[in-house]
């Protein structure tokens, strides 16, 4: 049975979503590509945090259109390992990227300020902005973002 061992674990509970939840997402993370753009001369943290987070929220959207929700803490690493093993092979190596952004998000947010340099935080929004929309065209077949 797909996503398993999330089941087994209770990191993930069957949730039947809206096709509006899913959208809505997918416009939180339209809206954080956006501002991660803004803020690119302006905080390199900050751009690749909601780099970070419009991956996040995009991948949270392919978790609700498979018909689950993430349950508990350590929700994050559940939407990474979900999107893994929905993906597989495809999309290893970003979803690899989307693990280390994780990592880093976290020690920007709880740590150490002036982690990422502006070069980085550029490199991050130009990954998001990419795998936001190959998530989009999976998710609702349209091929742009939003």
């Amino acid at each position: 049975m797909p996503y398993e061992r999330l089941i087994n674990q209770n990191r993930i509970v069957p949730f039947k979503a809206t096709t509006a939840q899913v959208n809505q997402l997918l416009q939180v993370a339209e809206r954080d590509l956006k501002a991660a753009q803004r803020n690119l001369d302006v905080d390199a943290d900050w751009a690749y945090t909601m780099a970070y987070n419009a991956v996040l929220q995009a991948c949270r959207a392919v978790v609700f259109s498979e018909s689950f929700r993430p349950l508990g803490g350590e929700q994050h690493v559940t939407v990474v390992e979900f999107a893994s093993e929905k993906f597989g092979e495809e999309f290893k190596k970003e979803i690899q990227l989307f693990d280390q952004m994780r990592r880093k998000r976290h020690r920007i947010i709880y740590e150490t300020a002036g982690l990422v340099s502006i070069e980085e935080a550029k490199q991050a929004v130009t990954f998001a902005n990419r795998f936001v929309f190959e998530i989009n065209n999976k998710i609702t077949g349209k091929n742009h973002l939003f």
